[in-house]
């Protein structure tokens, strides 16, 4: 059974920085994580990012553009989201999400059968 591991949430001030962490057990390449959604309270599940284990391509939300990275760690069937620039507006219930196939899903939270349990992030204006 795939298993996905969030870590790495908290509070931070307006301007500060957060690394999550996803990791992956109990499943195949296949169903390596593949991005990054949250939610706020009150609002629908949002893409924040994305990446493909076959390549280098990465995809972000328009929101996070040029404050957020995504990056896999292969030797640890992980995935890393390093938060910059933090804003109040960032707070949310950050999940990962995995699917059955390798190929990079797209930004659809319908496309993903495997999430993890959330970890949360406060940023404090």
């Amino acid at each position: 059974q795939v298993q996905l591991v969030e870590s790495g949430g908290g509070l931070v001030q307006t301007g500060g920085s957060l690394r999550l962490s996803c990791s992956a057990s109990g499943g195949t390449s296949n169903t390596w994580p593949k991005a990054w959604f949250r939610q706020a309270p009150g609002k629908e599940r949002e893409f924040v990012a994305g990446l493909s284990w076959s390549g280098p391509s990465t995809f972000y939300a328009d929101s996070v553009k040029g404050r957020f990275t995504i990056s896999r760690d292969t030797a640890k069937n992980m995935v890393n989201l390093q938060m910059n620039s933090l804003k109040p507006d960032d707070t949310a219930v950050y999940y990962c999400a995995a699917a059955n196939f390798r190929a990079y899903p797209g930004s659809s939270p319908a496309l993903y059968a495997y999430w993890g349990q959330g970890t949360q992030v406060t940023v404090a204006s």
